[in-house]
């Protein structure tokens, strides 16, 4: 277990490096792409030369034409803030990791980035943590200190279950949360079918999936009999890797399981950030934004 004073290095340096690429890069692009609920009415007033003649208010115009001799118009402002809910897999299969981060690990940078691009914003987040079942929920509220909060949550919560149950999460977000909001699911999605799930929650809400996959789930190295073992269920089969068939079978499964995945998201209307261990997670973000903010001004 680490000490109180390694904890609280590590959260520094996770808010130190996220709000960075928040100020820097983010920030934006974050606020282009996530709209607010709709338009606030906030008075009426007098016509003034460059209105649209579609925002005049003809009932009170007609009420106030003779007196006044001009017509009136609605003002409205945009309802900016968001509520962003941020459901996080720690699942037993999120410690795996060949490469300098562990899914969960990436997955923690990740959320932090997300959370920091909405208090910079002035919106709310909210955490779900969830493995086989719901593991923990807090509400969603603003600011730096409940933000640093969710950090310590994400990663270094131990949690009690092993497996990965995205539906379970799902159903519990769409009974604890009606405001339509932004949910980022981050998990690496080695799971039952949630699809009926997935398309009742991307009808409430702006859903966003988040992929995180490790190369080693891809690929196998060629260094001859191996054991592999299931992080969550604990069964284990020995593989002869040295053995190209078998090395192209599990390439070729390990793709098909992906590309199912990105349709299945396609389907559903619901918007996909595939993230690697292996890779910067920066430029993927960035083409996010991107794709999302054009889609937005065509509509």
């Amino acid at each position: 277990m680490e000490s109180a004073d390694a904890i609280l290095k590590k959260i520094r340096r996770l808010e130190l490096k996220t709000r960075g690429l928040v100020s820097a890069t983010f920030s934006g692009q974050y606020r282009s792409v996530f709209k607010g609920r709709g338009m606030n009415f906030e008075e009426v007033r007098q016509y003034q030369p460059g209105d649209e003649v579609r925002s005049i208010d003809w009932n009170v115009t007609a009420k106030f034409s003779e007196v006044h001799g001009d017509a009136f118009v609605k003002k409205f402002t945009e309802e900016r803030e968001l509520t962003v809910m941020l459901m996080v897999d720690v699942s037993a299969s999120g410690d795996f990791g060949s490469v300098e981060l562990s899914k969960r690990e990436l997955a923690a940078e990740v959320a932090c980035l997300f959370a920091f691009s909405a208090i910079r914003n002035n919106d709310k987040v909210g955490l779900i943590l969830f493995s086989d079942h719901v593991e923990l929920f807090i509400t969603p509220k603003k600011g730096r200190l409940h933000i640093l909060r969710l950090i310590r949550e994400i990663v270094y919560f131990e949690p009690k279950g092993r497996g990965t149950q995205p539906a379970v999460a799902l159903n519990y977000l769409n009974q604890v949360l009606h405001r339509r909001s932004v949910v980022f699911l981050i998990s690496d999605f080695q799971a039952p079918d949630f699809s009926r799930e997935l398309s009742v929650t991307s009808r409430r809400h702006d859903l966003i999936a988040v992929p995180i996959i490790d190369p080693r789930e891809e690929e196998l190295p060629d260094v001859g009999l191996l054991t592999l073992e299931d992080a969550e269920t604990g069964e284990q089969i020995e593989i002869d890797t040295s053995d190209r068939n078998v090395r192209k079978k599990f390439l070729d499964a390990a793709e098909q399981r992906i590309q199912a995945r990105l349709r299945d998201f396609r389907k559903k209307q619901v918007d996909a950030i595939s993230l690697r261990t292996d890779q910067d997670y920066v430029p993927a973000l960035q083409t996010f934004f991107r794709t999302r903010e054009r889609r937005l001004q065509l509509r």
